[in-house]
């Protein structure tokens, strides 16, 4: 008998009204793999509470952000630190090996130097295909799906 996995959905992620001071982690979240990816990313952050959530169809997000389009969202994962600085996709990833100490052992190789194009080129070819890979906790909605089924 095989054992099917089925990424959990989020039940509660911190959001920056409950983390006021925190980096801001915009993603998909009627992406399962994203979904499951940023469960993964509170867990680990659960003693540095260095993280807050949003999901891109949130509408806050247009409210808090206004600057950053659905399009944009839809493309890639967005960070926006602290400090107001927005990280997107690779960087974004690269961003949290820096402050997440689970994450610290990537940090290295993240940062070698002239290593981003390809880190950028591999982050892109896992987020066109994200709903290919594990699902949609929703329908497609027109156009909205139509950059990960080409």
């Amino acid at each position: 008998m095989s054992t099917i996995i089925k990424p959990r959905i989020a039940s509660h992620l911190p959001t920056p009204a409950e983390r006021p001071n925190s980096h801001v982690v915009i993603y998909d979240g009627h992406c399962k793999f994203c979904t499951a990816g940023v469960n993964r990313l509170a867990k680990w952050d659960a003693r540095t509470r260095n993280l807050s959530f949003l999901s891109l169809h949130d509408p806050e997000v247009r409210t808090r952000f206004p600057q950053l389009t659905y399009d944009q969202l839809m493309e890639e994962m967005y960070l926006v630190d602290r400090d107001g600085g927005i990280h997107k996709g690779a960087e974004s990833f690269r961003f949290l090996t820096t402050q997440l100490p689970r994450l610290y052992p990537l940090c290295p190789l993240l940062y070698i130097p002239f290593s981003l194009p390809f880190w950028r080129w591999a982050y892109r070819q896992v987020a066109s295909r994200r709903y290919r890979l594990m699902g949609k906790t929703t329908e497609c909605d027109g156009d909205a799906c139509r950059i990960h089924f080409k």
